[in-house]
């Protein structure tokens, strides 16, 4: 499926929202009869159109950084004829392209062969109200293939109208009013009329607009022209264009302080938190700090300190979204700020202690006698927690407290290799103590507070997924950074296979996926629709943000996937889409988030923020903010937040377990129903109907079990061995007990030294309401089986209990068993 998009979306990179097109004007009702006017440069029906050939440049790599199947498409305007945003594409109306991309000189070539009678929706844009007048009209647009097959339709619908690269020019500051461009007309027969001008209201497809006749057969509408001009030739030529708004705005060439200037206008106007309290910087003692700096930069040609000044710009925000690159001065300066360490790392517990998580083997720390544990409790002289509030790491900027606190303790252990710290610490069950530490040539305690620590950052695949020993399916998504159509394919069949293979329960890993464009894949999880947020941008024509569009949502798939659990496990590397992605699946019904720590909360759109600098600097700010009904951010500083918060205490995060994968296991596991009162139990069919079940292969309780038993497990007396059986809804199962001896005499007299007694939620079921079966089994024993068939179980935790007692010795012609007792629990928790 393929569906047209503008880039309107949220990461921590450029990304695109694949939902065309923004919010129109409604045509007001025709009062006046329009205005027909000539159209001198209207050509004969000669060199009708065939097919449209065209191309186009980028400066944005958004198209190809998520798409690898790229094609054109003659695409139906109807929905900005009538201004309706939602109003969905039609599968008939598609005709597709093929599309020739050169990544490397970001430049793509097409043809599109045009069909003799197309379908797309007639429209009476001459306003003349008569049944059945009218033309179609298109455009061209880039159309990728997002998920399924190459058209738009089904899970992959497209809405509106296409305003990125697209044969139409759009005002992003006007409900992407089309302003400029070509369009493809296709007219039935002579008698229909075509606006030649947007008339005195600047908009097309209104009631002011000048008319003329359009020929019959395909015509090309060049809107830029007074009059609009009309062509016919064989195989005309269609640029697509690339919003401005949208490309990268490159200062590049300019000087040091130039760029900067250049730059500080474009961010103090369009930053998307502008007027947010604790989010926009002081603008003008930002500029009067930063600029000298600058200027001496270039001055001295000294581009490190010319990056340093740009960073200190950036590490003035209170939002993830702001970034510099600096290439390798970047990664010079760095490196030499984190080479040293002192040998151990800490974390800030729950309860407020400052502890020590890590040492370096024969470090200074562990030479000094320091231990795993240790409570920190001054650094330099200074209250430990004072000592950590103090530091500016780089990584810098942050969107809340708590993420900028957590790196704040990472990098107050980093110096220069060689620089002295006294320590005051108290080991576990010690007494305090203080110590002079030098820094060493050592990384190695660095890495081990880092929010990645022992994750692979390098996967094969985006979406990688298993399942767990314990029967749960565990499906990480690594990025939303990459090939769309891939993520969505493997996310879908992570989910067919679970559903295919039963699981318990299913576990979707977001803690490590950085962003990239968000994809609504809780829509494969719920029928219901989840309303999300609303972009603003800064007007230039009013001076303020202003929304664009309407408000986001995430609408249900086709295809629908159910689960009786389901776990989202997020984390604070989880960035920008990735914000999005887990809000999305936190509103399916039923989902359990667990963490230690909620996502990045780092939200809004960077697309249009995009900035190259001199010295081969690039700056990224985000202009889109999303806003909730009330007018407070969606996700942005708040993110998604645990319901099941993982400890932070020194087990955890001393731990060489994935501990919140446990907890969330752990969850899944826990079944729905348990400590639920059944409102009755289940009804027990009689001997013939349980006879009737057996035979149509009803399944036993042991069957249905998570738990699976050996034979030498189930020779152990004394012993209660526990079943769990999870239903989603009522399912008839059959109860069981039996026992096999060598041959008839040895069966009897063994069941003449045993009892068995059965109870079903607290109450005695008679042996005779089971099913009394005598069998021989394959290796030839005699053997007997108690069954009862139940069915019609109500939702909560039921319990079947099945106790043996052994009142003497005995053996089965195998086994020896001395007197005691086996108990066995059936915990059948059904879904209420």
């Amino acid at each position: 499926m393929s569906r047209s998009f503008k880039p309107i979306s949220l990461l921590a990179v450029a990304v695109l929202s694949l939902a065309a097109c923004q919010l129109g004007t409604l045509i007001p009702t025709a009062t006046t009869e329009p205005q027909a006017t000539t159209n001198p440069l209207a050509l004969p029906a000669a060199n009708e159109p065939y097919q449209i050939v065209g191309s186009f440049d980028y400066s944005n790599s958004i198209v190809t950084d998520y798409y690898v199947e790229h094609a054109v498409a003659l695409v139906d305007m109807y929905g900005f004829v009538t201004r309706d945003l939602e109003w969905e594409i039609p599968l008939s109306s598609q005709t597709l392209g093929f599309l020739a991309m050169d990544k490397e000189n970001q430049h793509g070539e097409y043809t599109l062969q045009l069909p003799a009678k197309p379908t797309g929706t007639i429209a009476d844009v001459a306003q003349d109200g008569k049944t059945g007048s009218g033309v179609q009209v298109f455009a061209v647009a880039y159309w990728p293939n997002l998920t399924g097959g190459p058209y738009s339709e089904g899970d992959d619908p497209s809405h509106g109208w296409p305003s990125y690269l697209a044969s139409v020019k759009t005002d992003t500051e006007n409900n992407e009013e089309v302003i400029g461009g070509k369009l493809v007309v296709w007219a039935p027969d002579d008698k229909q009329s075509f606006p030649t001008g947007f008339g005195d209201d600047g908009k097309l497809f209104t009631v002011d607009d000048p008319v003329a006749p359009i020929q019959a057969g395909y015509s090309i509408v060049e809107l830029d022209q007074k009059p609009f001009t009309f062509t016919k030739e064989a195989e005309p030529n269609l640029t697509l264009y690339e919003p401005q708004d949208v490309a990268i705005k490159d200062y590049s060439n300019l000087s040091y302080t130039e760029a900067f200037d250049k730059m500080v206008e474009f961010v103090r106007t369009n930053y998307a938190f502008n007027g947010i309290q604790g989010k926009q910087p002081n603008w003008d003692a930002l500029y009067n700090e930063i600029k000298p700096r600058v200027q001496q930069a270039e001055q001295t040609s000294d581009a490190s300190a010319y990056y340093l000044a740009l960073r200190d710009f950036t590490w003035a925000f209170k939002d993830g979204h702001v970034g510099l690159s600096g290439g390798d001065i970047q990664d010079q300066l760095f490196s030499a700020d984190i080479a040293g360490g002192y040998g151990f790392a800490i974390r800030e517990l729950d309860d407020g202690r400052v502890v020590v998580v890590f040492l370096t083997e024969g470090g200074p720390p562990a030479q000094a006698g320091m231990q795993i544990g240790a409570e920190v409790t001054q650094f330099n002289g200074k209250p430990i927690k004072d000592a950590i509030a103090e530091v500016k790491p780089w990584a810098l900027p942050a969107s809340t407290d708590w993420a900028i606190r957590y790196q704040q303790a990472r990098y107050l252990l980093r110096a220069v290799p060689g620089t002295e710290a006294t320590v005051a610490f108290t080991n576990p069950g010690g007494t305090s103590q203080t110590v002079t530490l030098t820094s060493i040539a050592e990384l190695d305690s660095f890495r081990r507070t880092s929010v990645y620590y022992g994750v692979d950052t390098n996967p094969m695949l985006p979406v990688e997924f298993k399942i767990l020993d314990s029967g749960v399916g565990y499906l990480l998504i690594n990025s939303n950074y990459d090939d769309l159509n891939l993520i969505i394919r493997l996310f879908q069949r992570a989910l067919e296979t679970y559903q295919a293979n039963e699981v318990l329960g299913i576990i979707i890993d977001l803690r490590y996926n950085s962003g990239g464009a968000p994809l609504g894949l809780a829509g494969f999880l719920t029928d219901q629709e989840i309303p999300m947020g609303q972009m603003e941008y800064y007007s230039e024509k009013t001076g303020k943000f202003e929304p664009e569009g309407v408000r986001d949502k995430i609408l249900p798939n086709v295809e629908q996937y159910s689960f009786d659990k389901m776990v989202l496990l997020v984390g604070p590397a989880c960035y920008s889409a990735c914000d999005e992605e887990s809000y999305g699946f936190s509103q399916v019904p039923g989902m359990i988030v667990v963490g230690m720590y909620p996502t990045a909360s780092t939200f809004a759109e960077v697309a249009r923020g995009q900035i190259m600098l001199p010295e081969g600097f690039s700056l990224q700010i985000p202009t889109g903010r999303s806003t909730l009904p009330d007018g407070s951010l969606f996700l942005e500083g708040s993110g998604v937040q645990p319901t099941v918060k993982v400890p932070i205490t020194l087990e955890n995060v001393t731990s060489t377990e994935d501990v919140v994968l446990q907890f969330g296991e752990r969850a899944v596991l826990q079944p729905l129903g348990a400590g639920i009162t059944p409102s009755a139990s289940p009804k027990m069919m009689t001997p013939d109907e349980t006879q009737s079940a057996v035979q149509s292969s009803t399944k036993l309780l042991d069957e249905k079990a998570r738990e699976q038993y050996s034979a030498e497990d189930l020779l152990k007396m004394d012993t209660t061995f526990p079943y769990t059986i999870t239903l989603s809804k009522s399912t008839p199962l059959i109860w069981a007990w039996g026992w096999c001896a060598k041959d008839q005499a040895t069966l009897d007299d063994n069941l003449g030294k045993m009892k068995a007694t059965f109870e079903l939620n607290g109450q005695d079921i008679g042996m005779d309401n089971f099913l009394k079966l005598d069998y021989d089994s394959s290796d030839g024993q005699k053997c007997r089986a108690y069954l009862l068939g139940m069915t019609d179980w109500q939702g909560g935790e039921n319990h079947a209990v099945t106790t043996v007692t052994i009142t003497a010795a005995l053996n089965d012609g195998k086994y020896d068993f001395l007197p005691g007792y086996q108990i066995f629990d059936y915990a059948v928790y059904v879904k209420p």
